[in-house]
């Protein structure tokens, strides 16, 4: 009698706290689920208009082919003229610039994310610089073409990257001071490349020129099989990686306190996206601006969901799809690198940020 005099009191103490903690529960669980719900409808949204943007890249050209007929030929229909046409033609250019775009998608993701920085994109920062670089001195100076030229921009990427974050390793590397020293090496780099330029013979001055702006013009197959290659290891190793980059975003100290290993978990998040942004240069060259701006306009479609990296990654192939075909068909007769429609998105995009960070005291 005296025990259960005592366990009523305690026990009428203790439910309001438990109800306030199992609604707190229940609305947290309700969040995550029609969060996670809008992630896969804007995942699957961006994925149907991706494969849209693939079967008008196919479809639209000097000879027109209906999307039916697309289709049919991709099914293994068609008759040869078409075949030719779609699968030699222009099928290997629209896939080289999805995966381009979806690579530098992610990398442009895991960049800003992991630094806390907007402006911390492989771009901005020197490391599609230090490809740039290798690429040219490759191909200026030893006459690399093909995979050789694809693997010297990764090695360019990488090396640059190492040399980043060593410059800017103080006790621990903060995404600021690491984005400051990214765009002095990029500076640098660009001097470097200028100078490579310059030096070399006219005609392959020119050729090195239309690489640096970022193309697609004359992509086939050959470099189509290299880039798909490198993507399927380094796409599964970028999000078996990111499982650590929830953590990371709270910081260090805080990423510590939860167990997370956070040099090692940096680093592998740094690496796979040097070398995402590395293969995407080497197969395309350095498409500016859409690994800057495919990051904030996913995150603007699922906010509060982390990096967003699927959205990310699909965000960026939508982009240099849509720029490329600007470039062949909506700016007069002639067929422009896409990178020259990326940087008109992209620079204004720059210039707002770099305004609007000034204006609420962060431009220093």
């Amino acid at each position: 009698m005296r025990e259960g005099t005592a366990e009523r009191p305690a026990a009428a103490e203790h439910a309001p706290g438990d109800e306030r903690l199992a609604g707190a529960v229940r609305n947290v669980v309700r969040v995550r689920r029609a969060g996670r719900a809008r992630s896969t409808a804007v995942s699957l949204a961006l994925s149907a208009a991706v494969f849209g943007a693939v079967c008008l890249a196919l479809s639209y050209g000097d000879l027109i082919i209906p999307v039916r007929d697309v289709i049919a030929t991709l099914a293994g229909g068609g008759d040869a003229g078409t075949q030719f046409v779609v699968l030699e033609l222009r099928l290997p250019r629209a896939l080289i610039g999805m995966l381009v775009g979806a690579a530098f998608g992610l990398s442009g993701a895991v960049f800003q994310t992991l630094l806390r920085n907007p402006l911390a994109s492989p771009d901005v920062i020197g490391i599609s610089a230090g490809a740039s670089a290798a690429a040219v001195l490759a191909g200026v100076t030893f006459g690399a073409s093909g995979f050789a030229l694809s693997a010297s921009a990764v090695v360019g990427a990488l090396l640059a990257a190492a040399a980043i974050y060593a410059l800017a390793w103080r006790q621990g590397v903060a995404g600021y001071r690491l984005v400051l020293v990214g765009i002095g090496m990029g500076a640098a780099l660009s001097s470097v490349i200028s100078h490579l330029l310059t030096s070399s013979d006219v005609s392959v001055a020119q050729n090195a020129l239309a690489w640096l702006t970022g193309s697609l013009n004359g992509r086939s197959w050959k470099q189509f099989w290299p880039l798909l290659g490198a993507l399927v290891v380094l796409v599964p190793l970028t999000f078996a990686a990111a499982r650590s980059l929830r953590a990371l975003q709270l910081g260090d100290e805080t990423a510590m306190g939860l167990g997370s290993r956070v040099e090692r978990g940096r680093l592998a998040l740094i690496g796979c996206a040097v070398a995402l942004a590395g293969v995407a240069t080497g197969a395309a060259g350095p498409v500016t601006f859409v690994a800057f701006v495919a990051a904030p306009i996913a995150r603007r479609l699922v906010p509060r969901q982390g990096a967003a990296l699927l959205p990310a990654a699909l965000t960026g192939a939508l982009i240099v799809l849509l720029a490329d075909f600007a470039a062949q068909h909506l700016l007069g007769s002639t067929q422009f690198p896409v990178g020259v429609v990326t940087s008109v998105i992209g620079a204004p995009y720059l210039l707002w940020l770099l305004a609007g960070a000034n204006r609420v005291g962060k431009g220093g």
